[in-house]
């Protein structure tokens, strides 16, 4: 029989119907095989620097020049960009009609030079220094003051929302906070109300002891598929030291978590044949700027990382109702996850 299950944190229920789907390959995308361009076609390729705009940051060998190949990790602006920067935005009001410019920031993290590599393919060196351009990007964004909030996210196939195959991902900063994280942030500090702790804290320590849930854990981060989750191996990969952002990352951690995504991102691609996928990190708003619509901020809010399959489609009923079916329970897609 499905289950109603709900997720504590934003009160989101979900349908889950374990009796729609058995097996991973229940449930794997039929998709037919995607021509890659000719990796000299690529702008993100090494060599075809000119074809992006300047370089804002890059990881390169000594010697080697900006806008130049030799770098191994490069951030450049979106050539076609969701918001463009600029003053912090004044409000406009018409009648009910509230709007305001497109002012933020839209920039790509070019991951690797090699067109065919993909996270977990790279070494953990070369993975860290991804994981570490995220945050230098994040609190260099974070010093200008009109942006509220600041998302990392990373978006690997077509289906999933990418236009171009070579590995990389995007940070946005917005001059208003979203309104998913504006809910989770209240989510998170009425719970802290509740309960006199962070709920992503307790939520590591009960799942790392049942275990039904847990995917992998070692000495800085826990890899789990959460109790009510949207969609089909749905997994979260939470810091098991307490901090609300992720720009607080230590060089330690960033190396324990390059190991967490390498390993988890593996299991993934061996688990359901490389399927399209989207993951973000969820973290607080810019901490240079005052909150006050959150007392306990620093002790209520936990960064994390979600990483989302696009295994199945939503449709009427989820855009409808808001409830999303997911037909695979979280416990056994962990179970499929921790045997690979």
């Amino acid at each position: 029989m499905s289950e109603l299950r709900k997720d504590i944190i934003s009160g989101r229920w979900v349908i889950i119907a374990s009796e729609r789907s058995k097996r991973p390959d229940d449930f794997r995308p039929a998709r037919e095989p995607v021509k890659e361009p000719a990796p000299g076609f690529c702008p993100f390729c090494e060599g075809n620097e000119s074809k992006t705009p300047p370089e804002i940051a890059s990881l390169r060998k000594r010697g080697t020049r900006p806008d130049h190949p030799g770098w191994r990790v490069r951030t450049v602006p979106n050539k076609f960009p969701a918001l463009n920067r600029g003053l912090p935005p004044e409000r406009h009001d018409e009648g009910l009609f509230q709007w305001m410019d497109g002012v933020g920031v839209h920039e790509v993290v070019i991951e690797t030079p090699d067109h065919s590599q993909e996270l977990p393919d790279l070494p953990i060196g070369h993975l860290g220094e991804v994981l570490g351009m995220y945050k230098a990007r994040v609190i260099s964004i974070e010093e200008e003051y009109q942006y509220k909030y600041v998302h990392v996210f990373k978006n690997k196939g077509r289906e999933a929302g990418a236009s171009l195959s070579h590995p990389h991902s995007q940070i946005v900063a917005t001059p208003i906070i979203p309104k998913k994280i504006n809910e989770e942030l209240y989510g998170c500090e009425r719970l802290h109300r509740q309960f006199g702790e962070c709920v992503v804290c307790r939520i590591i320590r009960e799942e790392t002891q049942k275990k039904e849930r847990l995917v992998h854990r070692n000495d800085h981060f826990c890899v789990i598929t959460p109790f009510a989750p949207r969609f089909p191996f749905e997994m979260r990969v939470y810091p098991l030291r307490h901090s609300p952002w992720y720009s607080k990352i230590t060089k330690t951690e960033i190396r324990s978590l390059a190991k967490t995504i390498k390993r988890t991102l593996g299991k993934l691609r061996d688990t359901l044949s490389d399927p399209p996928y989207n993951f973000y990190i969820h973290q607080a708003p810019n901490p240079n700027l005052p909150h006050e619509a959150w007392a306990n901020l620093e002790e209520s809010c936990h960064w994390h990382m979600e990483i989302i399959p696009v295994l199945t489609r939503v449709a009427g009923f989820e855009w409808g109702t808001g409830f999303y079916i997911n037909p695979v329970a979280p416990e056994t897609a962990a179970g499929f996850l921790r045997s690979r």
